[in-house]
């Protein structure tokens, strides 16, 4: 009976812990599911948090640094990264990334392009998760120095419908894969980005049309105060290169019968040395602008296999544009080209639309200077005939009745040598004479294209050389240009002078540049003596042997020195029969 009445006491107790170990377990299950709930709730909270601080973002760069930086907040990402697709709608023109330090993005080299499993979002937009991206078909593996990745989440980031960029995130610091969970928060967030997105475009579209149009009046009332060329255009380039951040800025003006372009004016990077540079018209994307009449664009200049003219210009530059400077339907007079960094953001066709209204108020500046030109030609053209018609009804006489008088006189003095002296001062007053006639022909000449004198076209090189230098050279002229210098040796002087100035405004960073060009009767000598740094060591001296040549194959000379006072001293000289 004792045996009987403990066995039914132990299982009474045991049939009481089994409903005890049930409400455990219960309890337990009870416990894990408000854990997940309370970690959704959490998730939830974070997500509205962060979709809160983005879509309060107005300025585009700190909206996708905030988007991505949120991304791997959210799922607990190691790194992260936002690929922003290009113009060409195949490659990546912007990606920032998270999880890597300077010294390690240094190490790797030039951001991914878009190729290889990061492609494969662009060319299928769909949510992509991986447990491991190097067994992915697309993957095709890392750069030098990139640290070693495994579980992937990959989503498309939609603005409009149009698929804008792409968030890449990799490996979660628990170690685990990514969950679908995961995939369904960065999904909410991409939408999220999108429309933040979208704001933060249309409010730096509004800020930058009311940059393009403010710029736009100050231009206009530049041209209506009398602006000269250079300034509105200066003021054009200036302006364009602030909106739309690039790093430099040229306008390039066409060289007739060379198959070339000058660098007129150069704002930002090395300026120094891309000013009075000559360009080749092929091969550059300048040179495109400028054959086409309509805009050029690239979103790699330093690596643009259709444009592989000067590539040390562009060193350290990705995305550009060539904007024609030309009246619609005329000629082009110019090129604008802007260009911005390596990995910087391309240009976009709301970028460029106004930079096509920028190039009409340029042409309109264009065509305003040519008339004012005009105008001034025409005024001092009047002015010319006066002089000439003073010169020859006053000063010609009077000197030849002086002359005649002095004449007359040696005849009365008995003393030989005042009479020799005498007669020598009427031959000066008949060399005087002769040097006033050539100089009233030569203001009376009007200078048709193809038959104007030395002097004229002397002036002319020296006025298209202001741009180039910053101020205007000093000119002297003496002597019978027009008249003892043949037309042939005419060509020579031009061109040597036009090299001459080239190199001071390329090289002598000079503040004063003075030119003396004179007909001494035998010879025509050339000088060119600027304030600059002086004749460089090591530096091309192609153009100055070409200077060499010419003097040598007119059996004159050239000389090349350095005064005491600083500079450089340009001499050329050549007989005028050869």
């Amino acid at each position: 009976m004792a045996g009987d009445e403990e066995d039914r006491v132990g299982g009474d107790e045991v049939r009481s812990r089994i409903p005890q170990l049930r409400l455990d377990e219960l309890l337990e299950e009870l416990q894990a599911r408000i854990d997940v709930a309370r970690g959704t709730r959490d998730r939830v909270h974070s997500l509205l948090e962060v979709v809160l601080s983005v879509g309060r973002e107005l300025d585009l760069t700190q909206v996708l640094r905030r988007i991505v930086e949120a991304a791997a907040v959210l799922v607990d990402a190691r790194y992260a990264a936002l690929g922003v697709i290009g113009p060409d709608g195949e490659t990546l023109s912007q990606f920032l990334t998270v999880g890597l330090s300077e010294e390690e993005i240094e190490r790797i080299g030039p951001y991914p392009t878009g190729r290889g499993l990061l492609g494969e979002l662009i060319r299928r937009p769909e949510p992509l998760r991986l447990a491991d991206l190097s067994e992915h078909p697309s993957s095709y593996g890392c750069p030098a120095h990139h640290p070693v990745m495994r579980a992937f989440l990959g989503v498309p980031v939609r603005v409009r419908e149009e698929v804008f960029g792409n968030l890449y995130l990799t490996d979660k610091r628990s170690g685990e894969e990514f969950d679908t969970d995961d995939e369904s928060v960065i999904s909410t967030l991409a939408v999220a980005a999108g429309v933040a997105i979208d704001n933060a475009r249309l409010y730096e579209e509004a800020q930058r049309q009311q940059r393009w149009l403010g710029t736009s009046a100050e231009i206009t009332r530049g041209l209506l105060s009398g602006g000269s060329r250079s300034e509105v255009v200066e003021l054009i380039a200036r302006r364009a290169r602030e909106i739309t951040g690039a790093e430099l800025s040229d306008v390039s003006v066409p060289v007739p019968g060379t198959g070339t372009m000058r660098v007129e004016l150069a704002l930002g990077g090395d300026a120094a040395r891309r000013l009075g540079l000559d360009v080749p018209l092929e091969g550059t994307l300048a040179g495109e602008a400028c054959a086409q009449g309509t805009p050029a664009a690239t979103v790699d200049l330093a690596g643009d296999p259709r444009f592989p003219a000067g590539p040390w210009r562009y060193d350290g530059l990705g995305p550009a544009v060539a904007v024609p400077l030309g009246r619609a339907g005329g000629p082009v007079d110019g090129v604008l080209l802007l260009a911005r960094r390596t990995a910087e953001s391309a240009f976009t066709d709301r970028e460029i639309g106004p930079l096509l209204g920028f190039a009409d108020q340029a042409a309109l500046a264009l065509e305003l200077a040519e008339r004012r030109r005009d105008a001034e030609q025409l005024v001092m053209l009047e002015d010319r005939d006066r002089i000439a018609r003073d010169l020859h009804d006053l000063a010609i006489q009077r000197l030849f009745a002086t002359g005649m008088t002095l004449q007359s006189a040696a005849r009365l003095i008995d003393h030989t040598g005042a009479s020799d002296r005498v007669l020598r001062a009427v031959g000066d007053l008949d060399e005087t004479i002769k040097i006033i006639r050539s100089t009233i022909f030569g203001l009376r000449a009007r200078e048709v294209e193809g038959t104007q004198g030395l002097r004229s076209r002397v002036v002319r090189v020296a006025e298209e050389a202001q741009a180039a230098l910053g101020f205007p050279p000093r000119l002297s002229m003496e002597g019978l240009l027009d008249t003892d210098v043949s037309a042939e040796l005419a060509d020579h002087v031009v061109a040597v002078l036009g090299e001459a100035l080239s190199n001071a405004a390329r090289h002598a960073r000079a503040g004063r540049v003075e030119v003396v060009l004179q007909a001494t009767g035998s010879r025509v000598v050339l000088t060119v003596q600027d304030d600059g740094v002086g004749i460089a060591e090591q530096g091309r001296r192609s153009g100055l042997r070409n200077l060499a040549e010419r003097a040598e194959s007119l059996g004159g000379v050239f000389e090349l020195t350095s005064p005491e006072a600083g500079g450089t001293r340009l001499a050329w000289s050549v007989p005028l029969v050869h």
